[in-house]
């Protein structure tokens, strides 16, 4: 039986952690938790309070900049979900010359040093249009050559299709190293097709009273109105029942997700970490946004999973994440992959520079 010390740079609360350590007692692989490597506190003990074998000594609350790689102990394999924020289609998508781009250069540092047997990177799918396409045909020929040299299979996987009640659609680049007869193929959907996704309010259903981080916010007496006229599936722009005193007037934001609703029959819209008033994610039947718990819960975390933080912090930490069930798929077809099992698999939609296989695969809905 393969065993495996994991180890993770910008870890996040553990949602890569959770489905990796799940998929592998689903396979029968031995994992181990070496080390994590998160900068912001709250989400650090996150990491501690849920992930097995995490401890303040294993996992690491610091910039990454300062972190020294070479004096962690040795891993086999290595997660890391760099920061997107440059390479996301909201702002100013600086790319590697923003102050966060740069930072998948000491994931490449850890396999140059540890070399381990496999690596899984996430990130956004706007990277693959960053620079023109530029800054991830940069990135992917680094962890190409990194290290004793690894065999690259990028795809952009609609986790929705994988059983995640949430339209999230995210890359990941899946590396062996090139000196291991293993070979890694995209797994094929679980729930391909909108007959087969899993619905926002069933993802919802029975939350149990005493469940973590299930606070409600309050909600000003303007946005309770301004929610009673929003419709599921509708926002402040285009609710067809909006008032003119009520509505959000904005010039070509009608497609926006600014109070926007969930619509219970079909999958959330992408669960984030951040923004302002209207950002937050909104019930379908009660005028307020979703509690932190509702989000966790839609990104797949179990509701013994405890975030540790206030509410924002919280909040933050649900949306950066991974879903757990998107990486289970992900870990479960690299252990097989090492076991030498078969499975269902699919052709990744995504070249080895980064440009897309079809084009028409890669329209984001």
């Amino acid at each position: 039986m393969p065993e495996f010390t994991l180890g993770e740079l910008f870890s996040g609360p553990g949602g890569m952690a959770l489905g990796a350590h799940k998929a592998a007692r689903a396979v029968g692989v031995g994992l181990r938790h070496g080390w994590a490597n998160d900068y912001d506190a709250n989400t650090v003990k996150t990491y501690i309070e849920n992930i097995e074998g995490a401890s303040e000594e294993s996992v690491i609350c610091s910039d990454v900049r300062s972190l020294d790689i070479e004096s962690l102990p040795h891993i086999d394999g290595f997660a890391f979900g760099f920061p997107c924020n440059d390479y996301s289609l909201v702002g100013e998508n600086r790319g590697l010359k923003g102050e966060f781009g740069p930072l998948f250069a000491y994931g490449v540092k850890v396999l140059d040093y540890h070399q381990p047997e496999w690596f899984v990177a996430e990130n956004v799918s706007g990277l693959r249009s960053s620079n023109g396409g530029d800054d991830f045909a940069h990135i992917l020929k680094s962890l190409q050559a990194a290290g004793p040299g690894y065999r690259l299979t990028p795809h952009l996987y609609r986790f929705e299709d994988y059983g995640v009640p949430q339209r999230r659609h995210r890359i990941i680049v899946v590396g062996v190293r090139e000196n291991l007869p293993v070979t890694f193929r995209v797994p094929a959907p679980t729930h391909l097709g909108s007959k087969k996704w899993k619905s926002a309010s069933s993802a919802l259903e029975n939350i149990p009273e005493d469940a973590p981080n299930q606070e409600i916010t309050r909600q000003s007496p303007t946005v309770v109105r301004r929610l009673e006229l929003i419709d599921p599936g509708e926002n402040a722009f285009n609710a067809r029942r909006m008032t003119d005193d009520l509505r959000l007037n904005v010039k070509g934001a009608t497609l926006s997700q600014i109070y926007k609703r969930l619509h219970p029959e079909r999958p959330s819209y992408t669960i984030t970490g951040s923004g302002g008033g209207g950002t937050h994610g909104y019930h379908w039947s009660e005028p307020r946004a979703l509690t932190n718990r509702e989000r966790a819960r839609i990104q797949t975390f179990p509701d013994h999973f405890k975030f540790i933080g206030p509410k924002e912090s919280v909040r933050k930490q649900v949306g950066m994440a991974v879903p757990p069930r998107g990486a289970f798929h992900v870990f479960r077809a690299l252990f097989r992959s090492f076991q030498g099992e078969p499975y269902d698999f699919v052709p990744a939609n995504l070249n080895l520079d980064g440009s897309p296989v079809d084009r028409e695969l890669l329209v984001d809905a």
